[in-house]
């Protein structure tokens, strides 16, 4: 990574205070459209007329069983993990400002349809692509032998019209058409459920709940968050332990953090929410413009004007909390329908009526840029023109904390 030796840079934020704003919102994977233009955001068109209707493999892995209270290899093992998978939906559907709910989004909840076939799940070379989303046990994978507990290959549509094997046509660019989650069966983690994690067996397992509500996150379009109490950080729990409360019909979306709700408002927003639709946004600016002159121009004729990949953070003044975090660093309008590096952000779906204080840090700290490469790596379409590359992430700078109200 090129960085300024000698020059030390600060923050300044720009920011605007609105009621909504059109800019995107929150740290969230995206398409180009085939026939090119601005990165468009990763979600599912899930509706009434075409409901959400995810199953998982009930092959479950024999070396390394997934700790459960009832006895393993018993229809009761196999009801017990299908109600954590079932509660795992109903963390995301319980936010609330959101139309990512059981009512409007049906299956979310419901009991799981079920495949015995391991093989059902995409595999690694992704030969396996069949436009089914499923959640998948009995797998191994290399990926796994770098510490990798679970992950999830999410295939999304470049076009209207795009589908793969039963998904159907996809609505827009960025259409999800295939989710699958694939857990660790190599020997080397073994997990649990909330109540078998609680015994002594279960305190070097790691928790399946918490692993699996972070992997529904990508199903949903969100990326990784720098937010460290946030579900979708990019590191679990360790063994014996969870996130957040357990969800309960009182508070079913108990694991999140405030950042993955706000995630989530901004990828479906409820548009009957009249509280949680304050917006802020602005650009990440040098002190001294001349540090990003070092930079390579990524594409032709075009320049980095702003700090790019600095993760950009809401804090409540009142209570302290952070509400919410995004990634900085390019902005794409109607204007110029291609990526500029120019430090724009925007933070979506924030309480009104709160004062917030707004910071930028570098993520050169336990979160990096690779743990975004599936949104810092896709902001340049192949084969565009002019041709655009994606420069490295900026690291040399430090805080500014400025005062902001949505």
């Amino acid at each position: 990574m090129k960085r300024v030796s000698v020059i030390c840079l600060a923050v300044i934020f720009l920011f605007a205070a609105t009621r909504d704003s059109a800019a995107s919102g929150y740290t969230v994977d995206t398409t180009i459209p085939l026939a090119g233009g601005c990165p468009q955001a990763d979600r599912m068109n899930i509706s009434l007329a075409s409901p959400l209707s995810p199953r998982w493999s009930t092959s479950l892995p024999t070396a390394q069983p997934i700790l459960t209270v009832a006895a393993e290899g018993s229809s009761a093992q196999l009801t017990e993990i299908g109600q954590v998978i079932s509660q795992s939906f109903g963390v995301w559907a319980g936010v609330t400002g959101t139309t990512f709910n059981e009512t409007s989004y049906p299956g979310l909840v419901a009991p799981l349809a079920t495949v015995s076939d391991a093989s059902a799940c995409t595999n690694d070379a992704e030969t396996n692509i069949d436009g089914l989303d499923t959640i998948c046990f009995n797998q191994s994978s290399t990926a796994f032998t770098s510490g990798v507990l679970a992950f999830t290959r999410v295939i999304t549509a470049n076009e209207p019209g795009a589908s793969v094997g039963a998904s159907g046509p996809a609505a827009f660019a960025g259409q999800v058409l295939d989710a699958d989650t694939l857990f660790c069966n190599t020997g080397l983690a073994t997990f649990a459920t909330p109540g078998a994690l609680s015994t002594t067996q279960g305190q070097g397992a790691y928790d399946l709940q918490s692993v699996l509500v972070h992997e529904l996150g990508h199903w949903f379009g969100l990326d990784h968050s720098a937010v460290w109490r946030a579900i979708m950080f990019p590191y679990a729990p360790p063994p014996g332990e969870f996130l957040g409360e357990r969800p309960t019909v009182q508070a079913p979306d108990g694991p999140l953090a405030d950042d993955d709700r706000t995630g989530i408002r901004a990828q479906y927003p409820d548009p009957n929410d009249t509280e949680d639709v304050g917006s802020i946004s602005g650009r990440i600016l040098p002190a001294n413009p001349f540090a990003l002159a070092s930079i390579p121009a990524p594409s032709l004729g075009g320049a980095v004007t702003g700090i790019f990949g600095a993760h950009v953070v809401a804090v409540d003044a009142g209570s302290g909390s952070v509400i919410a975090g995004t990634l900085g660093g390019w902005s794409c309008g109607v204007t110029s329908a291609s990526t500029q590096f120019d430090g724009s952000f925007a933070i979506q779906r924030l309480p009104v009526g709160h004062s917030y204080i707004l910071y930028a840090e570098p993520l050169d700290g336990l979160v990096v840029g690779t743990d975004f490469g599936d949104v810092l790596g896709d902001l340049c379409a192949p084969g565009a023109t002019p041709a655009c590359t994606a420069p490295n992430v900026d690291i040399n700078f430090n805080p500014r904390i400025l005062p902001a109200s949505p």
